[in-house]
């Protein structure tokens, strides 16, 4: 019984765990969110993110509230599994150490399967429009173009994805 209680609660914090570090990096890349894709990341998430724009004011690109958020849920969600698992709290930095951890760990797989896809559907459908493949886009070409400037294609092949791929995974490695 207590299993299933932890997949389900684990299950839900993820999900609104994913929606406020998807809100936070389509923030970042300045992505727009005039597609359903992103309203629907926004009307998820404002419940948050506005109270917290009241008091926290932002620094440059980086939405101060936004980032509290995501740090709040992981936090929110660690906590609660460690009690519905018996664990209980771990001490302060520990459980602050372990959500961000986890807050980076998810951006990079977040950037990963993004990047993937994202290569993926310029190969099967290039030139198509939708609104994934804009927000995939805005996600991952400030990263691609920075990797393409210091690795240029070979013969017309675009080898980004690639590089991007195995640095993201070298990253993961370096977190564990």
């Amino acid at each position: 019984m207590m299993d299933a209680l932890a997949f389900l609660v684990d299950t839900l914090f993820s999900l609104l765990f994913w929606a406020f570090l998807l809100r936070c990096l389509l923030q970042w890349v300045r992505a727009g969110f005039r597609n359903p894709l992103g309203a629907a990341i926004l009307q998820a998430t404002d419940w948050l993110v506005l109270p917290l724009r009241r008091v926290l004011p932002s620094f440059g690109r980086i939405d101060t509230a936004s980032v509290v958020a995501v740090l709040a849920v992981a936090l929110a969600q660690i906590g609660v599994l460690g009690f519905i698992t018996g664990g209980g709290l771990p001490d302060a930095l520990t459980w602050l150490v372990e959500a961000g951890r986890e807050v980076l760990r998810s951006a990079l797989w977040l950037y990963f399967w993004a990047i993937f896809i994202y290569a993926l559907l310029s190969m099967i459908a290039p030139g198509q429009d939708s609104p994934l493949l804009d927000v995939l886009e805005a996600l991952c070409e400030p990263v691609l173009s920075r990797i393409r400037r210091a690795m240029p294609s070979l013969g017309g092949l675009d080898l980004s994805p690639m590089w991007a791929g195995i640095i993201i995974q070298v990253l993961l490695i370096l977190l564990r």
